[in-house]
């Protein structure tokens, strides 16, 4: 890992986001909260809280980080039959939070696919990026 200990403690927040193309079937299931394991929305979201949480325990070298805010939202897109994600993650320390919004909307997006698989096998997850991220040396960033 690197060496974040000379490093100041600062504000950090960081957005990501994903997509998930459902199809019309898997879609119109969700939106009406019909698929046999549940509400697939309320399912992801909390899958998404929790995969911020576990983020160092997920990837090798990535830091752990004390969380002290994780927001996943999850839109319905009835024009591409898809799931917009959006994840953000607030700490402070000397670390960003980046990993952790990104694992985060990974998370949902593979969780949609886990609850939907078994009504569609044609579901594509993509679009995992990040959007913005504040705090630190190397200072913001926001995708345009």
């Amino acid at each position: 890992m690197v060496d974040v200990g000379g490093k100041p403690d600062t504000e950090r927040v960081a957005v990501a986001s994903a997509t998930v193309l459902l199809g019309p079937v898997a879609f119109r299931l969700v939106q009406e909260n019909r698929l046999k394991k549940g509400d697939a929305l309320v399912v992801a979201q909390l899958a998404g809280v929790q995969a911020a949480k576990l983020t160092s325990q997920l990837i090798p070298l990535c830091h752990h980080v004390a969380l002290s805010h994780v927001h996943v939202r999850l839109e319905l897109d009835s024009t591409r039959h898809a799931v917009v994600i959006q994840a953000s993650c607030r700490a402070r320390g000397p670390t960003g939070v980046e990993m952790e919004a990104l694992t985060s909307a990974a998370v949902a997006a593979l969780t949609l696919y886990d609850m939907c698989k078994a009504v569609s096998r044609d579901i594509v997850l993509g679009d995992i990026k990040l959007i913005s991220k504040t705090g630190g040396q190397r200072g913001d960033f926001h995708r345009t």
